[in-house]
């Protein structure tokens, strides 16, 4: 992780450079004696975490905090115990040492930023992931027209185009069912057929090798009923 440190004092800024050095993980890339001046370090520059002492001169460490729009972890370094409880209204800071600081302690709170880190990274992933299950844009008359993906029931493949029909309007689109198998989360969308493809929520009916979707009755190949059989909830 590269970091960042925060302290108007040179003597407490070269312990906490000798407290990260000792961490393989930890990568100090630059030290600053206040916080106006790694304002303008982090408006062109991104870390992964700072430690930031509380009391410095014209402009405190929470001073500081609420200037950052999407402020990295931060470890708060101070003499003062008495703002812990006022320090974690804020999320980004995951933790308060104490000076003087302790290695051992100092240890388990890089532990802590990594884990912060990764939880913010997963939370993140899962906001791309449930957007890009969402919708998705298809190309008909040069115009880009939105598709609700959970409003789709079946995509069929005819030639070079495939139609895609949803629960308010049918769209065909000079595309493979391939791409659109692609577009689709396998947890709600199911290839039945190497021409069809189907929203799962949307059975209504099933029947030998056919189910039922609307009023559509579509085929279901051999190979695939097993895997058809094993999605559905069965009583």
């Amino acid at each position: 992780m590269n970091c960042i440190i925060i302290d108007d004092e040179k003597l407490a800024r070269t312990i906490i450079k000798t407290l990260c050095d000792e961490i393989d993980s930890l990568h100090v890339v630059e030290e600053f004696p206040n916080a106006m001046q790694a304002i303008k370090y982090l408006n062109e520059n991104e870390v992964d975490l700072i430690f930031l002492d509380i009391h410095m001169p014209d402009f405190t460490g929470f001073d500081f905090v609420k200037t950052l729009k999407n402020p990295p972890s931060i470890v708060l370094t101070t003499s003062d115990p008495k703002f812990a409880i006022e320090a974690f209204q804020y999320e980004c800071i995951v933790d308060y040492l104490l000076k003087p600081i302790d290695a051992d302690r100092f240890k388990m709170a890089v532990e802590k930023a990594k884990k912060h880190q990764l939880l913010a990274t997963k939370t993140e992933e899962a906001k791309v992931e449930t957007k890009l299950e969402n919708d998705f844009y298809i190309n008909i008359d040069r115009r880009l027209i939105k598709i609700d993906i959970p409003s789709i029931y079946l995509v069929e493949a005819k030639g070079d185009y495939i139609h895609i029909k949803t629960e308010d309007k049918n769209y065909t689109v000079h595309s493979t069912l391939k791409k659109i198998e692609e577009k689709l989360p396998d947890s709600l969308f199911l290839k039945i057929h190497r021409s069809y493809i189907i929203n799962l929520k949307k059975i209504i009916d099933i029947e030998d090798n056919s189910v039922l979707i609307k009023k559509d009755v579509i085929p279901v190949s051999r190979s695939k009923r097993p895997e058809l059989m094993k999605r559905l909830d069965l009583l």
